[in-house]
C-alpha cells in the first residue's frame, strides 16, 4: 500500500512571521491544515462550532501562544469578524484564509431534497466562504505580499455524486465563486481550491467504513486520502511555493479521475 505523506517535522519553514485563519479546524481535514501551517512556522487561528472540540484541537496542536481558537457557526457574521479581528488583533496581520467549513445534512435524490436543507448547505458550503473572504479583506488580507484564500471545494463538485448531489452542487458553486474571487482580487491576493476524493475522516466515514478496501479499491494509488494529504496540498497553494498559482482547483484524488480513461 502506497505511504501516507511526510510527518510535519519533515517540512520545512514556508510560513514563518505569517498568519493564518483555518475555519472548520477542530478535527479531520481542517485540523491536518492547521498543523501543516503551523509547522511550517505560521500562527494560526482555528475555528469551529463546538468549543470542546476546539480545546480538544488546542491540546493536539500543543501550540502555546501560537494558535488560538474561537468557537462559533462558520455562517455567523459575529462569529466570522470575531475570529478575523482576533487574528489581526492578536498576531497583526493576517496572511491566509481557508475556507475549509462545509455541511451535508442531506441525502438521497436531488428531487427529494428539503429546501429549507437547501438553503443551509448554500449558505454555509458557499455563501460563508464569501462572507469570510469579504471580512478578511477589509481587516487587512492583502495589504502584505503573499496573501491567499484556499477554498475547500470536493470532487462531488467536478463530476456526479449520487446521494449527495447537492452536496456537489454546492461544492460546483465554491469552485465557481474561487474563479471569481481570483479574477477579482488578482493581483494582491491568490484564491484557489482543493476538490479532495474520499478522505478518512469522521465527516465522511458513511463513505468507506462499511468496508474500507472495498472504497480503496476505486483509487489507482491503493488507499483513501488521509487528512495529512489534504493539509499539504492546502500549504502548498497557501505558499510562495505557489505564487503563480490562482484561480485553480487542485484535485487530490489518489488516481481516481483516472478511472475514466483506464
Amino acid at each position: 500500500m502506497t505511504s501516507a505523506p511526510d510527518s510535519p517535522q519533515h517540512v520545512g519553514r514556508r510560513f514563518e512571521g505569517r498568519v493564518a485563519l483555518v475555519s472548520g479546524a477542530s478535527r479531520g481535514i481542517g485540523l491536518a491544515v492547521a498543523r501543516r501551517l503551523h509547522a511550517e512556522g505560521a500562527r494560526v487561528v482555528i475555528t469551529a462550532r463546538k468549543p470542546d472540540g476546539l480545546a480538544a484541537a488546542l491540546d493536539e496542536l500543543g501550540a502555546g501562544a501560537d494558535v488560538v481558537s474561537v468557537a462559533g457557526r462558520a455562517d455567523d457574521p459575529e462569529h466570522q469578524q470575531e475570529a478575523i479581528e482576533t487574528a489581526v488583533r492578536g498576531f497583526g496581520r493576517l496572511d491566509v484564509l481557508v475556507n475549509n467549513t462545509g455541511i451535508n445534512p442531506a441525502f438521497g435524490p436531488l428531487t427529494e431534497l428539503d429546501d429549507g436543507a437547501a438553503r443551509k448547505i448554500m449558505d454555509v458550503n458557499v455563501l460563508a466562504s464569501l462572507a469570510w473572504t469579504r471580512r478578511a479583506l477589509a481587516t487587512g488580507l492583502g495589504e502584505q505580499d503573499g496573501a491567499a484564500v484556499v477554498n475547500m471545494a470536493s470532487v462531488a463538485g467536478i463530476g456526479p455524486a449520487p446521494g449527495i448531489a447537492y452536496y456537489g452542487v454546492s461544492k460546483a458553486a465554491l469552485i465557481g465563486l474561487t474563479v471569481q474571487l481570483a479574477a477579482e482580487l488578482a493581483p494582491r491576493v491568490r484564491v484557489n481550491a482543493i476538490a479532495p476524493a474520499v478522505v478518512k475522516t469522521r465527516f465522511a466515514a458513511a463513505l468507506y467504513e462499511q468496508d474500507e478496501a472495498a472504497a480503496a479499491a476505486h483509487y489507482p494509488l491503493g488507499r483513501l486520502g488521509l487528512p495529512e494529504d489534504i493539509g499539504a496540498a492546502a500549504a502548498f497553494l497557501a505558499s510562495g511555493d505557489a505564487a503563480w498559482i490562482t484561480g485553480q482547483t487542485l484535485v487530490v484524488d489518489g488516481g481516481g479521475s483516472l478511472r475514466a480513461t483506464l
